[in-house]
């Protein structure tokens, strides 16, 4: 069986690290990328395409919500889920999330007990 690919986008190399050793310990293939821009570079380049997508909104160069439009704007992205994961816990934020794309969102900080089952909701 071919494990699932997780493009994960997060500058914080501290939660890259502790989502990407969760994801891996747990059988996912990943693939880790620190701001917007490389996020939608990896979508228009690689091959295979990911399953899914964890988006941190709060980026450099491009933010989270630009990468989403971008991303669903490439035919091959409209099919993948995008899933936020970010602090962003205001009235309003997670309405701004969906409506920027996102099919779904986990709060940070995440709990490292319930992050697999929270995103496997969304494969």
């Amino acid at each position: 069986m071919v494990s699932k690919r997780i493009l994960v986008v997060e500058d914080d190399a501290q939660n890259s690290y502790l989502i990407q050793f969760i994801l891996e310990k747990s059988g996912y293939a990943v693939e880790v990328v620190s701001d917007g821009e490389q996020a939608v570079s990896a979508m228009e380049t690689a091959y295979p395409t990911p399953d899914l997508i964890l988006m941190d909104m709060l980026l450099p160069k491009m933010n989270g919500y630009e990468a989403t439009r971008a991303i669903k704007a490439i035919s091959v992205g409209a099919r993948i889920p995008v899933i936020a994961l970010t602090a962003y816990s205001m009235k309003g934020d997670r309405e701004r999330i969906l409506e920027a794309g996102c099919d779904g969102y986990i709060a940070k900080p995440i709990d490292p007990e319930t992050f697999v089952s929270e995103m496997e909701e969304y494969l």
